[in-house]
């Protein structure tokens, strides 16, 4: 390695991975009370193996939303794509086991409190325009193209299960080129390896710069030569299993919570996009090259004990007066965030997979943490 060089790596995993499976199914147990309800509470988890799905927590809501879970799960299975005789979206047992939010729970939520103590991180760099480090994005993005592909009938060799990683070169801290790459991806049974091998080869040249694709000795694609038996039939999935897939791939810190299967009052969720959705502004507005944000929280309190702000040496503004003017533009309640970011609503299935931040902001309000709305403010205010 040169001097200031260095590796990093990230990795991804596809829509019918074990675990994202289960983050779908409880993301949309969400999705659904939010849209009886806009303050429905749901803490919801999911487990699935060979043809079994269970799902349990805790909810508070219309009760005949709890009639429609089975068939919630069984709609996002075949949507993945899963008919395989080890996990079918017909065949397998589905379990429900929600109950009752907690009442010790709920009375400091009721309260406008957080509805747990924790520490949520959000994190943004201008290696790439969606603000975000630029392996976890690529990661992402092999797997999201070979899914649509999948999906649109193109690539008959490809099975739901996939996992990706990026190895990317830096230079003095900037993204120069690609050392590796890995695609295991679940194939037709009849597949040879060499026509898996091109069809990921693809999807990789879609995704990296120009002239970034690895050397052939250095792109992998299933090293062990065979992954026809995958999905919940290959390994059991949990729920929130894959934080680091979802946030930042490693590139900055986790808090620990999961995101899926939670409705914005718990702030593992909510108070992790409000912190993406400062740091990405302070980035967004030219005051730093990089942002870290912390925000930490107490059971049933409604303000965050500490707001911590760090730029990394980047920053052109010091680090106190920035946590001073984000406390002050955007209320970092859990009643405060909901309401600037539009949480309670029913926009949770769509963050499952590939990333709960880089995506684009929609039209009906999903994706809201990836605004930059407070840039003008920020950039007046200093």
């Amino acid at each position: 390695m040169k001097a200031g060089e260095f590796l990093f790596t990230s990795e991804s995993v596809s829509e019918g991975h074990p675990d994202k499976v289960c983050d779908r199914i409880s993301d949309a147990v969400v999705d659904a009370f939010l849209a009886a309800l806009p303050e429905a509470r749901v803490a919801c988890e999911t487990l699935t193996t060979t043809n079994r799905i269970v799902i349990a927590g805790e909810t508070r809501g219309p009760r005949e939303v709890l009639d429609q879970v089975e068939a919630i799960a069984r709609r996002c299975v075949a949507d993945i794509g899963y008919e395989q005789a080890g996990f079918h979206h017909a065949h397998a047992q589905v379990d429900v086991l929600l109950h009752g939010q907690s009442a010790d729970i709920a009375q400091g939520v009721d309260k406008d409190g957080a509805g747990d103590q924790g520490i949520m991180f959000g994190y943004a760099c201008d290696e790439t325009p969606e603000l975000m480090p630029a392996p976890i994005l690529y990661a992402h993005a092999i797997l999201r193209h070979m899914a649509e592909a999948r999906h649109a009938g193109s690539e008959p060799l490809l099975g739901p299960d996939s996992k990706s990683q990026v190895t990317l070169i830096y230079q003095d801290g900037k993204p120069v080129g690609c050392d590796s790459v890995v695609v295991s991806t679940q194939h037709a049974a009849h597949a040879h390896q060499d026509d898996v091998r091109a069809v990921a080869r693809k999807y990789v040249q879609m995704v990296l710069p120009d002239g970034w694709m690895p050397p052939e000795d250095r792109f992998y694609v299933n090293p062990t030569g065979k992954f026809v038996i995958g999905g919940p039939d290959g390994d059991a999935g949990l729920t929130g299993r894959k934080i680091i897939v979802d946030t930042y791939g490693g590139a900055a810190p986790h808090g620990g919570g999961a995101f899926s299967g939670k409705d914005p009052t718990k702030v593992d969720r909510s108070a992790a996009y409000a912190a993406r959705y400062l740091a990405k502004n302070v980035v967004a507005a030219g005051l730093a090259s990089r942002c870290t944000i912390q925000l930490a929280y107490a059971i049933g309190v409604a303000q965050p004990l500490a707001v911590y702000v760090d730029t990394q040496g980047t920053g052109k503004v010091p680090e106190a007066r920035l946590g001073q003017l984000l406390q002050e533009m955007v209320d970092l309640s859990p009643r405060g965030i909901k309401g600037h970011l539009n949480l309670e609503r029913p926009i949770y299935e769509r963050t499952a997979a590939y990333g709960h931040f880089g995506r684009a902001p929609e039209v009906d309000g999903g994706f809201s943490w990836e605004r930059t709305d407070l840039v003008e403010a920020l950039q007046k205010a200093v």
